[in-house]
């Protein structure tokens, strides 16, 4: 077991200066941001009010109405020098990350290639806004389809992924031609302030290019619920991307439907992995290891409920348990140790929905292995838990509820088909995989009636997924795809155009609708 040093205080104000955050101009009274790994303040910050909110909107939208009709790939290259400045300050972003939410090093780290491989694709795609040429039943017309900016994009964000969220929506947004508003978690706002100053700092080198930034192109909002309602109500924002629980994506879904605000959601996942007969466990194990206790159980896409073929259920089984007792007992800690792989929960709130959750599985016939709090005598005001391993009878209400924390529930199956109904049988739909050795089973779990999913692997797990891909899922996951593929199509309004190019006037469908002289 790892152990914290109560004495060492962690001070960011000097890494915030490296990243090219004045802290000073954003001190006051309203939120304190604590590290969750000790439980301290790191700073005390001022909240936007209502009044801010409303101007920073105000100053977004002039500045799309500049930036909409700036080429598409001059637009690329404010996010290419975006990318270079997180280049060049992946490692002091990635330790900031690490200190505010409590990730381990590697993947704050990770996190920060997240944003660099999101402005990578996003430059290639300023050239590649394609429409279409569509074949029209008029003689002397031509039919098309374009996509143009959307506007304003209002980003809510959480704070498990405190800096790649943005950066998957803000890359895309920027090339599409749109301007930025966002509202990080209250739990992150430093990672926040700090990828703004980077920002700022690109849009100093694409001016210096002879380019121009329209002022206030980018805007951070800072504050809790109420500021994030401003946003979402204010029909200047054209598009809400929010990243976050089922909850608060069902109350951002109701507050933008009364004005019928586009909406891309990207909200909670009950995530399954089907062990079958034919699956290399050399593989399955550690790849539900990283799955399930990753950034200790707090991803969309963890790893919450495990089904395992009664085949080899006998045989994974204690071998994980093994995994578990290994990591619990010599690599949670502080994230800032290099040796550690499992950090803090956020906050108390998240240990004790941990702790109801266990309970309630053990009511409904679970037997739970780990699931303790550690190190609270080193640090009494952070919450480090052992990953549990819960045994389940069935697919209880439990189960099917998740819960951001690691604990996976453990089930038997004995067919495909009642593997994959079992998976398929919660709200949500975000990340599922198999596996197997059977090319049969992989095509079927991948199939129509296979995965209800947006991710569906094979013979990899559930959480880590590349950037290349559309992110998100279906169901109580909201529906919304960020990041690669096509994502970019939301960032955008289309229009079909024709033109008529003839000296005649014919109708579709062939009407005729002559009026005479």
């Amino acid at each position: 077991m790892s152990t914290l040093n109560a004495l060492d205080i962690i001070d960011v104000k000097p890494l915030l200066t490296k990243l090219g955050v004045a802290l000073e101009q954003f001190e006051g009274s309203d939120l304190v941001a604590r590290s969750p790994i000790d439980g301290r303040p790191l700073a005390s910050l001022k909240a936007d009010t209502l009044a801010n909110v409303s101007d920073k909107i105000a100053a977004a939208h002039a500045a799309f109405l500049i930036w909409r009709n700036v080429p598409a790939p001059v637009r690329g290259e404010l996010v290419r020098l975006l990318g270079d400045e997180l280049r060049a300050h992946k490692v002091e972003l990635g330790e900031l990350v690490t200190i505010e939410a409590g990730k381990i090093r590697q993947e704050g780290l990770g996190e920060v290639q997240e944003m660099i491989d999101i402005c990578d694709f996003a430059v290639g795609l300023s050239r590649q806004l394609y429409g279409l040429t569509i074949a029209t039943e008029r003689c002397g017309h031509r039919m098309m389809e374009q996509w143009l900016p959307a506007g304003t994009v209002g980003i809510i964000s959480a704070f498990n992924f405190p800096v790649a969220v943005w950066a998957w929506n803000a890359a895309l947004a920027l090339v599409c031609g749109d301007s930025l508003v966002w509202k990080p978690s209250e739990k992150t706002p430093l990672t926040a302030l700090a990828c703004d100053a980077l920002l700022i700092r690109a849009m100093k080198k694409f001016v210096e290019q002879g380019k121009t930034v329209p002022d206030g192109l980018s805007q951070i909002l800072i504050g809790g619920p109420a500021v994030g309602a401003a946003l979402v109500d204010d029909p200047r924002i054209a598009l809400i991307s929010a990243t976050g629980s089922t909850r608060m994506g069902r109350a951002v879904a109701q507050r933008a439907a009364e004005r019928f605000a586009k909406t891309l959601l990207e909200l909670g996942g009950n995530n399954a992995m089907i062990v079958a007969p034919t699956a290399d466990l050399d593989l399955a194990l550690p790849a539900t290891l990283f799955s399930a206790v990753g950034t200790a159980g707090q991803r969309c896409t963890t790893l919450r409920r495990l089904i395992v073929h009664n085949a080899v259920y006998d045989s994974l089984l204690p071998r994980l348990k093994m995994a578990y007792q290994n990591v619990s007992s010599t690599r949670i800690g502080s994230p800032l140790a290099a040796a550690t792989l499992i950090g803090p929960l956020i906050d108390r709130a998240a240990f004790e929905g941990m702790q109801r959750a266990l309970q309630a599985a053990i009511a409904q016939g679970g037997t739970v292995t780990g699931g303790e709090r550690v190190m609270a005598d080193h640090a009494a005001d952070a919450y480090y838990v052992q990953p549990a391993i819960v045994e389940m009878p069935a697919q209880t209400a439990a189960v099917c509820t998740e819960t951001f924390a690691p604990i996976l529930y453990v089930m038997r199956y004995q067919t495909l088909d009642e593997a994959i109904a079992l998976q398929n049988a919660v709200p949500q739909g975000l990340s599922s995989s198999i596996f197997t050795n059977d090319v049969r089973e992989a095509e079927q779990f991948m199939a129509a009636s296979g995965s209800d999913c947006g991710i569906a692997n094979v013979n990899i797990g559930t959480s880590g997924a590349e950037i290349g891909g559309a992110f998100g899922g279906e169901k109580e996951t909201g529906g919304g795809r960020e990041s690669g593929s096509d994502s970019w199509k939301a960032y955008m309004r289309r229009a079909t155009n024709t033109i008529n190019y003839s000296r005649a006037l014919p109708l579709a469908q062939g009407i005729v609708f002559n009026a005479g002289d």
